[in-house]
């Protein structure tokens, strides 16, 4: 896959939201937003996704599925920070954070993130023509779900059950479990969409 003057022009879109997006959870666990700090934000993400697309249609030469997959790294960031934006949206406006409420709060980030993800990855990364069709929601949406769960069982074998090595600081630990799981997991559904979800109009 080679990118073109429009993917270049999208993933700029996607590091501008991004850059705000970032904002919400980090203003709700006490961070100051200064003007300044919105500006290295939103100007920050918008520079460095273009640039980051550039290295890997440039590695796309050697390995070309990384082309496909540079698109689907650049969404799959969207749709984390858009996940914790609502939920950091819904909490900031109840100042609800636990409990039942909070359960429904997530289900509603995962839900609007999810569907994100299923216009994005349809239509840009993996270029589907066909029309949106309730089966192939629907099986995205069970192949997310399977990612999520692959996500959070990664994390509780590494955290739970390896534990932290010798003198590692356990919340250190935590996120290094919660950092690897995300790989795993997002190996899981970029392979899973490509060859499964959208494998009907896939011309890689």
């Amino acid at each position: 896959m080679t990118y073109d003057f429009k993917d270049y022009y999208i993933v700029s879109i996607i590091g501008f939201l991004v850059g705000w997006l970032v904002l919400l959870p980090a203003a709700n666990i006490g961070l100051r937003i200064t003007p300044l700090l919105v500006f290295i934000s939103v100007a920050g993400f918008t520079v460095f996704a273009p640039i980051a697309l550039v290295i890997l249609n440039f590695l796309s030469r050697f390995w070309k599925v990384l082309g496909q997959f540079g698109k689907f790294a650049a969404v799959g960031t969207l749709n984390t920070l858009l996940d914790l934006g609502v939920l950091n949206l819904l909490i900031y406006s109840t100042d609800i954070a636990a409990g039942f409420y909070f359960s429904g709060f997530k289900a509603i980030s995962f839900l609007v993130a999810t569907t994100n993800s299923y216009f994005w990855n349809k239509f840009w990364t993996f270029q589907s023509r066909m029309p949106v069709a309730p089966q192939e929601y629907a099986r995205f949406l069970f192949f997310t779900f399977i990612g999520t769960l692959i996500n959070v069982s990664v994390a509780s074998l590494i955290v739970n059950v390896i534990g932290p090595p010798a003198g590692f600081e356990p919340k250190l630990w935590a996120n290094v479990g919660a950092v690897m799981a995300v790989f795993v997991a997002m190996l899981w559904n970029f392979l899973s969409y490509r060859h499964v979800v959208f494998r009907a109009t896939n011309n890689q």
